[in-house]
């Protein structure tokens, strides 16, 4: 079909589509979804051809100056996947899709993490499907070989490497450059693509399918009968919660879903909320599925994801594994969407688009007419509440595989025995009688800690100066594997001095304590034991992750010391011992669901005890042994914290029972990003307090604005902060309410706007 004129999308501050012409030249190759390269101001800028306006348009109108995408990367579904992420999540529609691909299929030839892309020679049709059938009747006699050559690229409908094509159609390198010679194709570069990432391996398993215990039975009945629901039209996107206690088997209902939707066709996701998880999860996700599945996480280098995302849109790949963006994988047929622990704040992004991977999972599945599981021990109370709302099926699995006891939780109170003489004791007694006892015997122990370096400040005992990071308005962290102290922010680093530089006279000491503090102390506690440290200072190299696992599973290692990455979906048999540092280090920040991710945190990370029949004991250290959520978490009492943490919420207004929105200024000097602020607080609240104003699409729009006020970090990278907050109990009165808010920078002010934000700081 001929296009005069196209309407593309630019990765710009442009909250509309721009019309260009449509030269005569690359009619046959421009499709909706397809990479364009066009003209913006005086530079060229890629964009997205997403429609033809149907008139001309009355200005004069520059051309596109190329289309650089033989096949479209974006399809219709994503491209209204993307435009819904844009409006619901205040971002351009050119940010989310940009945020969709890969910078490796975007033709952005290094990852971060080096990589280059191989290429070979392939071959493409010029010419529109008219013009090469019309070819064709002329080639069938004259050049059969090469009319078969022609018939396979029709066939494809997308590019073939030369070789592939030659022994596809039996017409040689002379028959191939002669239908080049003729206009018909044009021979190109393309990225080779391998099978799989190098360290990964993949086998099927030989092992038989576990039987499946009567609650999974039942969670997977109640699965089965979502897949009859799934349309592309139906409002909400049939979601099953599935709450089970750690060891419950989650994974294997997930497993047994995907042997359904692979039954009828269809292809699956599943997200993972750390990378750390990914080695565990190939495993048993390869073990059932063998090749047909693929992995997408940022560890990969580019020509890894390149050769992944092809071998999914190639529909060589039916089942994706992969952490947060592995929610947009071009997975054809789309069935079913598994995020599991759904709770984790790590699948809400920080950087524009501010998305929510479960967010977009249902908004996906509702386009693409999919089933969602979302999966968790300890739901977000936001899920949890929309399956007591009825919106949410819910199956629980309330036991442990095999019958197995949850681990029993002991609770120290560290403000006794702390202090022993002039030392503190960051090993209670109790965890060291334990640990020494879990040892001996030849089991594995695991210490959790939430906090990495060594020391999380650095002071002078006498005039209490803090050593602080020169750009940021946080204390400097003291790594003492490189005698450095280091900025977790912007990533300053300075060497400290011995004696105070502000009295000159008393020696700095190091207080607090992380990771690899708790690693050292294990040389010195436990000398014949071997610990390991997880954290993202130690996990650095290619692989890292899964050599690390290794070793703790084949018992090379006896103690595995880590932050979070340790404390969710890992499941170690031999681990029989759980100790929890320190368990108030998220408990105090200044952020409505501090509480809630300190019991999601204990409660998930002391359920990687006992997975095995030696059973597991936990110990949690912490200096508010009375409060509520660590109690609850001793107590495996899910129902009991949500309860209440829920009346909490609901008498703030806090969500699930109403909706928030952030925004963020930042600039240089701390006066205007100040006056900015006031002003647009003003401005904000005059609005939503005009009867009918502007808020017309709500009956009761009821927003109130809160702040301005400095940000809990009030200076970062040398950038002053202020934020304001926006809650209401209707979301569209909140989104009216930032229609007028202009995003971008503006008189050395940027303004970031965070719609449902998961952190505060």
């Amino acid at each position: 079909m001929y296009h005069n004129y196209a309407e593309v999308v630019v990765n710009a501050p442009l909250d509309k589509t721009l019309h260009y012409k449509v030269p005569d030249t690359l009619v046959p190759e421009l499709r909706i979804g397809s990479r364009v390269r066009v003209p913006l101001g005086h530079r060229l800028v890629n964009g997205y051809c997403v429609g033809f306006p149907d008139a001309p348009v009355a200005m004069e109108l520059k051309e596109i100056k190329e289309v650089l995408d033989h096949q479209p990367l974006l399809g219709e579904k994503m491209l209204r996947l993307t435009r819904e992420i844009a409006r619901y999540y205040r971002c351009t529609w050119g940010e989310a899709m940009e945020a969709a691909l890969p910078a490796a299929v975007k033709g952005e030839r290094k990852s971060a993490r080096g990589g280059a892309l191989q290429t070979l020679k392939a071959l493409r049709l010029t010419k529109d499907r008219v013009l090469i059938l019309e070819a064709l009747e002329g080639l069938r006699k004259k050049a059969p070989r090469q009319a078969r050559a022609l018939e396979v690229l029709l066939e494809s409908n997308n590019g073939i490497p030369l070789k592939e094509l030659s022994r596809q159609s039996g017409c040689n390198l002379g028959g191939l450059n002669s239908l080049s010679s003729k206009g018909l194709v044009e021979i190109y570069e393309q990225p080779e693509c391998r099978d799989r990432p190098s360290g990964l391996s993949i086998s099927e398993s030989q092992r038989p399918k576990p039987e499946l215990t009567s609650e999974q039975g039942q969670a997977l009945s109640l699965i089965k009968t979502q897949f009859s629901l799934c349309r592309g039209d139906r409002p909400v996107a049939p979601t099953v919660l599935l709450q089970g206690v750690t060891g419950s088997g989650k994974t294997e209902v997930y497993l047994r879903a995907i042997e359904e939707v692979l039954a009828l066709g269809r292809g699956a996701i599943v997200l993972v909320p750390e990378i750390s998880l990914t080695p565990q999860a190939i495993e048993r996700y390869g073990g059932r599925f063998g090749n047909i599945i693929a992995v997408l996480h940022s560890h990969l280098t580019g020509a890894e994801r390149y050769d992944q995302w092809q071998a999914i849109r190639g529909g060589k790949a039916r089942v994706v594994i992969g952490a947060r963006s592995a929610v947009f994988a071009p997975v054809e047929n789309l069935g079913l969407i598994v995020v599991d622990e759904e709770h984790e704040v790590t699948y809400k992004q920080e950087t524009s688009p501010r998305y929510h991977a479960r967010e977009v999972a249902l908004m996906r599945a509702r386009e693409e007419g999919a089933v969602v599981i979302l999966g968790s021990a300890t739901p977000s109370l936001e899920t949890y509440f929309n399956a007591l709302m009825g919106r949410y099926q819910r199956a629980i699995l309330s036991q442990r595989i095999g019958q197995r006891p949850l681990p029993r939780v002991e609770i120290v109170d560290m403000k006794e025995g702390f202090h022993e003489g002039r030392h503190t004791r960051l090993i209670s007694r109790r965890l060291e009688l334990y640990m020494k006892e879990c040892l001996s015997k030849g089991e594995q122990a695991l210490l959790f800690l939430n906090r990495r370096g060594f020391s999380p400040f650095v002071s002078c005992p006498r005039c209490g100066y803090v050593l602080r990071c020169k750009r940021c308005d946080i204390p400097l962290t003291y790594h003492k594997r490189q005698h450095s102290t280091i900025c977790h922010y912007c990533f300053y680093e300075v060497k400290p001095q011995e004696n105070c530089p502000e009295c000159a006279g008393a020696r700095l000491n190091y207080f607090g304590l992380g990771t690899e503090r708790i690693e050292e102390e294990m040389g010195r506690y436990f000398p014949g034991y071997k610990a390991l440290r997880m954290d993202s200072d130690s996990m650095k190299g290619r692989n890292a992750h899964a050599k690390a696992l290794k070793s703790f599973e084949r018992g090379e290692v006896q103690i595995l010391v880590g932050t979070q990455m340790i404390a969710k979906g890992l499941d170690l048999p031999n681990v029989t011992l759980v100790g929890v540092i320190s368990a108030d280090t998220i408990l105090n920040l200044p952020d409505f669901r501090a509480v809630e991710r300190t019991f999601q945190l204990l409660a998930q990370v002391a359920g990687r005890a006992g997975r095995g029949p030696k059973g597991g004991r936990v110990v949690v250290q912490t200096f508010n042994p009375r409060q509520y959520a660590i109690l609850a978490a001793a107590a495996h009492d899910y129902e009991g914290f949500a309860d209440r943490e829920l009346e909490y919420r609901r008498e703030l207004g806090y969500p699930p029972f109403g909706y928030m929105a952030r925004i963020v200024l930042v600039g240089q000097k701390e006066e205007r990003v100040k006056d900015r602020a006031q002003k647009l607080a003003e401005a904000l609240r005059q609005v939503a307090s005009i009867p009918g104003g502007l808020l017309t699409k709500v009956t009761t729009p009821g927003v109130e604005v809160v702040g301005p006020a400095p940000a809990p970090i009030p200076r970062i990278k040398n950038q002053f902060r202020w934020q304001l907050s926006l809650r209401s109990p209707h979301s569209e009165a909140i989104k009216e309410l930032l229609e007028g808010i202009p995003g971008g920078t503006t008189g050395g002010v940027r303004i970031t706007i965070d719609i449902d934000p998961y952190s505060m700081l």
